[in-house]
């Protein structure tokens, strides 16, 4: 095997173990991570799991950037495929609700697990998640702006609060949708969101 063969096979095997460290994060919380556990489930040696990552903090913010590059190809990323407006706004947020619909993990929403987890615990995990989040925040920001501007939406708003309410309302649908096992929260939370949208959207 040359040597470009021996690191694509490491990335490789690098990206399997995030994909399932995310998934078992979403519904245990990056604690419940290990390098043992990873390598029995995916049957690779701990040596192996351990070259990949060193320790448990560094396979915490690897799965935290895994679950990130996820996250930006189910959501972000469609919703830049549609011109800058309230369509794309729409688009975004419709994107969201289906993340956490599907659920892309099987816990639902990883960033709702893990910031629960560590919304209290300082250190280099919490960081990186919060920092994931406020980059979630300015480009709702961002995408509600460009509506503003376009003129879609009513030069009044006040656009932080309306990212800040509309991210509420998708987070807690969502939540709810899953602590009760009752889909119809998700269709209240979209109600609600368009409720919100329709008010500030300019006649």
């Amino acid at each position: 095997m040359t040597i470009d063969g021996r690191l694509l096979k490491g990335e490789q095997t690098r990206g399997t173990i995030l994909s399932r460290a995310a998934d078992i994060a979403s519904a245990e919380g990056l604690e419940g991570l290990s390098i043992g556990r990873l390598a029995t489930e995916l049957r690779i040696s701990k040596s192996g799991v351990f070259t990949h990552f060193g320790s448990k903090e560094e396979l915490q913010l690897a799965t935290v950037r895994k679950a990130v590059e996820v996250f930006r190809a189910h959501v972000t990323e469609p919703a830049l495929a549609v011109p800058e407006g309230l369509g794309r706004v729409r688009a975004l947020l419709e994107a969201w609700q289906r993340y956490q619909r599907e659920p892309v993990f099987p816990g639902g929403c990883f960033f709702h697990s893990t910031m629960a987890e560590f919304d209290a615990r300082p250190g280099r995990v919490r960081d990186a998640i919060a920092a994931s989040q406020l980059d979630w925040r300015a480009f709702v920001e961002r995408c509600l702006r460009e509506a503003r501007e376009l003129g879609e939406i009513d030069a009044a708003t006040d656009v932080p609060q309306l990212a800040f309410e509309l991210d509420a309302l998708c987070r807690t649908g969502a939540a709810q949708a899953l602590l009760h096992d009752d889909p119809s929260l998700y269709d209240r939370a979209a109600h609600a969101v368009n409720t919100r949208l329709a008010a500030v959207t300019a006649a």
